[in-house]
């Protein structure tokens, strides 16, 4: 799973702690690692998701303003066949 810098910036400062991925297979796993620009992060939980099911609140645990802002976002992304909710920690510089 790619991240972008900035993003891996926010999740190592605590701003962000859940990240969103369509896809057509997933490249992680819950309970597993994985190691970054930034650092190590933990996959601390992963559940597969309507992409219109996506709260205010877990747009903004993303770093998105809101919801409306998070469906934008998605706009932008390739497409996939599963799309998932993934809860991540930084653990570490590694």
């Amino acid at each position: 799973m790619l991240l972008k810098r900035e993003l891996l910036e926010d999740i190592k400062a605590g701003r962000v702690d859940i990240v969103f991925r369509r896809w057509k297979r997933p490249t992680v796993k819950a309970g597993g690692t994985l190691k970054t620009k930034v650092g190590l992060l933990a996959i601390k939980a992963m559940d597969e998701i309507r992409p219109e099911d996506v709260s205010d609140t877990d747009a903004r645990r993303a770093g998105f303003a809101d919801a409306a802002d998070f469906r934008k976002w998605l706009l932008t992304m390739k497409e996939g066949h599963l799309f998932h909710r993934i809860e991540v920690a930084f653990i570490g510089e590694g």
